[in-house]
């Protein structure tokens, strides 16, 4: 199949509509309930490169030593180096043992990507869950905003972002200015639809917006009977009921709730790039096969009238 071409906003990034998530790829299997194998993640790394996605999305803090990282390295050798036209994205992170979120930090966190990775430079470099620490610290002359709007000017990276879940640091990121693409998970899926104005913001000031985890941890992608926390959590009976009321709509259309799930984020006029966390190439042929599924109107306008109000997350 072939996807749409999507580009970020004024960085003039332009990649595939739909981006390759790889956190599952570090094996946290305390987060996800399963590990996922090194060579596993290198086939899986190259079955997107293989693929029509041409994004991929990391971290520095994905697995135990930026495993993420160096298995997606390990693919990129072994095809000789980022292939052209695709777009490699990731993120600054704290240090895994003390916490720090300094500016010295961001430089060095950088520097470890680079090196996993194999790359001289990427793209677009993400400021990862900056609510982790307080806004003031994030934006203080040696803190982890100025180090990297530093590395951005110096050449080191191309653009930069923000990527993190609670909306109103985000928002407050997003209004310092300094920001070319916002990264957001959760929070704009089939049941919460609460990073809808956050998005609209973001487009107004010309940046790229990128919807991670459309399936909101899973509910949306098995169902809520075999997964019934949404986002990693119990957010409540009302939630469950409203994904139930969902997948039994989609079963009644023929359509996987995973393919609606995926393709609500996909229509979105606030949205420019959907990532997916992908474990395995069968993940990203599957994941290529529900945003192909045919969907008609009578099912989003009952899905439309199924989702609950308000914010389910913050």
């Amino acid at each position: 199949m072939e996807l749409r071409t999507a580009t970020l906003g004024r960085t003039g990034l332009t990649c595939s509509v739909l981006g390759a998530g790889t956190s599952p790829l570090g094996s946290m299997e305390h987060l996800y309930g399963y590990a996922v194998e090194k060579q596993r993640a290198i086939d899986t790394v190259l079955a997107v490169l293989d693929s029509p996605i041409t994004m991929i999305d990391t971290s520095n803090g994905y697995g135990v030593d930026g495993s993420s990282e160096l298995r997606i390295g390990g693919a990129l050798q072994q095809v000789g180096g980022i292939p052209d036209g695709f777009l490699l994205a990731t993120k600054v992170d704290p240090d895994p043992t003390t916490e720090d979120f300094s500016g010295e930090r961001v430089r060095r966190s950088w520097q470890e990507s680079r090196e996993r990775l194999g790359v001289d430079r990427v793209p677009l470099l993400y400021l990862h869950d900056p609510e982790r620490i307080p806004f003031e610290a994030g934006m203080a002359p040696d803190g982890p905003v100025r180090a990297m709007i530093e590395l951005r000017d110096s050449g080191a990276v191309d653009h930069i972002g923000v990527a993190g879940g609670t909306l109103s640091v985000m928002q407050r990121y997003v209004d310092t200015g300094e920001f070319e693409v916002l990264l957001n998970h959760n929070r704009y899926t089939l049941l919460d639809r609460s990073a809808a104005e956050l998005y609209a913001a973001a487009r107004e000031r010309g940046m790229g917006v990128v919807n991670a985890a459309p399936y909101g941890g899973g509910m949306l992608a098995k169902g809520p009977d075999v997964q019934a926390n949404y986002a990693y959590a119990d957010r409540g009976q009302e939630l469950v009921e409203a994904a139930r009321a969902m997948h039994q709509a989609c079963r009644r259309h023929g359509v996987p709730l995973a393919a609606a799930a995926l393709q609500f984020s996909l229509r979105s006029p606030v949205v420019d790039v959907t990532v997916v966390g992908v474990s395995s190439p069968d993940r990203v042929r599957q994941t290529l096969d529900l945003a192909s599924q045919p969907i008609g109107d009578q099912l989003w306008e009952e899905l439309e009238a199924l989702a609950p109000a308000g914010s389910r997350l913050d």
